[in-house]
């Protein structure tokens, strides 16, 4: 069933991240919604289902940057692995795992971003774009995991409840 729900959502967020998110800047970094979505649904899906969610949120995300079109594939992969791997490390903690997931996958994400955009000839200073870029897309990723974290638990209760012991 989470594998259905995927992609309204998905597509819901990846609307939502093109028309409201992306409009919320601080500095020239902004909220990536959808990795918020992956983050919270790796940690909360005990299923192979997740990596669906994975798959559908970068075709999305691909079919709206200016990147090529592997790089949400790679981004959005490493954000699911890195969440399914401290799923099983964490499982008592997973706020904790998910401002981890959060952190660690937003740096992956704009260090690949950068080195992307420095192959194809755009010279982006590193300095420039750590203090521009990255870490105020840290801050309101940061700011946007809570609430995000929130109802991906309430769509995972609805999704899959869990048996009332009589």
């Amino acid at each position: 069933m989470s594998a259905l729900l995927a992609f309204p959502i998905l597509i819901l967020a990846g609307m939502l991240q093109m028309a409201v998110f992306s409009r919320i800047q601080l500095l020239s970094g902004s909220a990536d919604i959808l990795l918020l979505l992956l983050a919270a649904w790796g940690l909360l899906d005990q299923r192979w289902t997740a990596w669906i969610w994975a798959l559908t949120a970068a075709g999305i995300a691909a079919l709206t940057t200016p990147l090529p079109p592997f790089v949400p594939f790679v981004t959005y992969g490493l954000v699911m692995a890195l969440a399914r791997v401290l799923q099983r490390r964490f499982w008592q903690s997973p706020l904790l795992a998910l401002f981890m997931v959060i952190f660690v996958g937003t740096l992956m994400q704009h260090g690949i971003y950068l080195l992307v955009l420095m192959v194809t000839g755009v010279n982006i200073g590193i300095a420039t774009g750590l203090s521009r870029v990255t870490f105020p897309s840290l801050v309101l990723n940061a700011m946007f995991a809570l609430p995000v974290f929130l109802l991906v638990r309430d769509l995972a209760w609805v999704v899959y409840p869990e048996e009332v012991e009589a």
